[in-house]
């Protein structure tokens, strides 16, 4: 039933342009844990609601193969600048050479290394953060983030539900589970934030700043 129904909607939402279809082909094909990928519906929501937000500078942590990097960049305004950090160094050349060749790659400016690290040499002023890196370390992202985030901005979160682990606490010790767990619940009990999970795949956390 949820086939048919993921299948009923792709049929009837906005196509996935072709460079992204390779794009998604090939990251099934080359790599490993290719389901990290976002894919034909997630992107599609992100280039919307970053065509909503219609952020000037905008911050991913966490590029993989440079699915989510690419709609970002095709829904943010002309101008814009994408700074996307991916921690695996192997991955390096692959990127460089698929944002210098796809549509809006010249928004994208790509950054090898542990993003705890770089976020404090970034400096400030991100509309929106998509955080999409390791989930052991999303609490500390979060910290990191927030006083380098305008009034008004906005942070998207994925894997925020992760494969339902997180209504089942007492049997999911894991770390990465358990970092996914602290981070939604440190999320629930921020008043600097209004936030909504959207079950959608493994759960898209939407946080929007609201005071200081």
């Amino acid at each position: 039933m949820m086939e048919q129904l993921e299948n009923y909607i792709l049929k009837h939402i906005s196509p996935e342009p072709p460079y992204l279809a390779r794009l998604y082909h090939d990251t099934h094909v080359r790599h490993l844990y290719p389901r990290m990928c976002s894919g034909h519906l997630q992107g599609r929501i992100l280039k919307m609601l970053v065509g909503m937000i219609r952020p000037s500078k905008v911050l991913e942590l966490g590029t993989f193969t440079g699915y989510s990097a690419l709609c970002i960049a095709e829904g943010m305004p002309d101008g814009g600048e994408l700074h996307t950090i991916e921690i695996n160094d192997e991955m390096e050349d692959e990127l460089t050479e698929l944002f210098s060749s796809s549509p809006g790659g010249e928004k994208i400016t790509l950054h090898i290394g542990d993003a705890a690290s770089l976020i404090p040499t970034f400096g400030d002023g991100w509309d929106l953060v998509y955080i999409d890196a390791n989930k052991r370390d999303y609490t500390a992202y979060y910290e990191l983030i927030m006083p380098r985030l305008k009034i008004g901005a906005y942070i998207i979160a994925d894997n925020t539900l992760w494969d339902c682990k997180v209504i089942a606490p007492e049997d999911n010790h894991d770390a990465q589970s358990l970092g996914i767990m602290r981070f939604n619940d440190m999320i629930a009990e921020d008043r600097r934030v209004e936030k909504v999970i959207l079950p959608l795949r493994d759960g898209l956390t939407v946080i929007r700043k609201i005071s200081e």
